[in-house]
């Protein structure tokens, strides 16, 4: 008689998640992750330059805009890797408000500390190792919660959302910028051929690391979609949620209240 497969924990279908295309045990996905991004840290900012065009830049000062910051509001940039929307919402805040600029990955915070010192951001700004799931701040404790393009990364999407609402005072609200879906059928095949064939090439190229830029590839193939994103936003609990597509889509602002 042969003998039964003893299935393990992990082979579970609900202890497994995505890696890009790779299913992996879900334990195992923010060190992957984290692998990742400590890989390609040092040319990370020229890579998204690159990798954009520098439409990136354009992306985040909109976000920035719809975020309706205020002076004085206390501000949480989460997965903020090297600070470029803590740049921006530093000057508006300003000396009596504050920005934390959270991220899991502590080569990214030792990257952003001295970029954002040689921008003259400094006195209204401070840094957390955090993750997004498990925000380690007080309930009701901040204006704006804001991430850029590192929703996709977090293993647990649900959890992350229902960790922003929480830290949410009251009228708070959440930005989200993501890479989405092209709403069109002819942009979708132009981006799928710039992404499966350009950006791992100039990621083996400019990183010397073709394998994370084809992570990241597709880790966006999996990403919910516009809508899908809004609901998830709902079930956490916000409202008011609404969605701005940029590029075509290929890019998206959700939005969303704690009222």
């Amino acid at each position: 008689m042969t003998p039964s497969r003893t299935t393990r924990k992990d082979d579970k279908p609900d202890n497994r998640t995505h890696f890009g295309y790779e299913q992996v045990a879900t334990k195992e996905k923010s060190s992957r992750v984290r692998g990742v991004f400590d890989s390609v840290v040092n040319r990370y900012d020229l890579m998204n330059d690159l990798m954009s065009g520098g439409l990136h830049r354009l992306w985040k000062r909109f976000a920035i805009e719809r975020a309706r910051l205020r002076p004085g509001d206390y501000v949480l940039d989460v997965a903020g890797g090297t600070g470029d929307l803590t740049r921006l919402m530093a000057p508006i805040v300003g000396d009596q408000g504050h920005v934390v600029l959270s991220d899991i990955n502590s080569a990214m915070l030792a990257k952003a500390r001295p970029r954002l010192i040689d921008h003259g951001i400094a006195g209204n700004v401070s840094f957390a190792q955090a993750d997004a799931e498990h925000l380690p701040f007080a309930d009701g404790s901040v204006d704006c919660v804001a991430i850029a393009f590192g929703l996709r990364n977090v293993t647990d999407k649900t959890a992350a959302l229902q960790s922003m609402y929480r830290v949410l005072k009251p009228a708070g609200r959440a930005v989200i910028l993501e890479f989405s879906h092209p709403v069109s059928t002819s942009l979708s095949r132009l981006y799928d051929l710039y992404s499966f064939s350009v950006l791992p090439l100039l990621g083996e190229i400019v990183a010397k690391d073709a394998a994370s830029y084809r992570y990241l590839v597709e880790s966006i193939r999996v990403h919910p979609d516009q809508k899908a994103l809004l609901a998830m936003m709902q079930q956490a609990g916000f409202e008011r949620c609404s969605y701005h597509n940029l590029a075509g889509g290929i890019v998206a602002l959700h939005i969303g209240y704690r009222l």
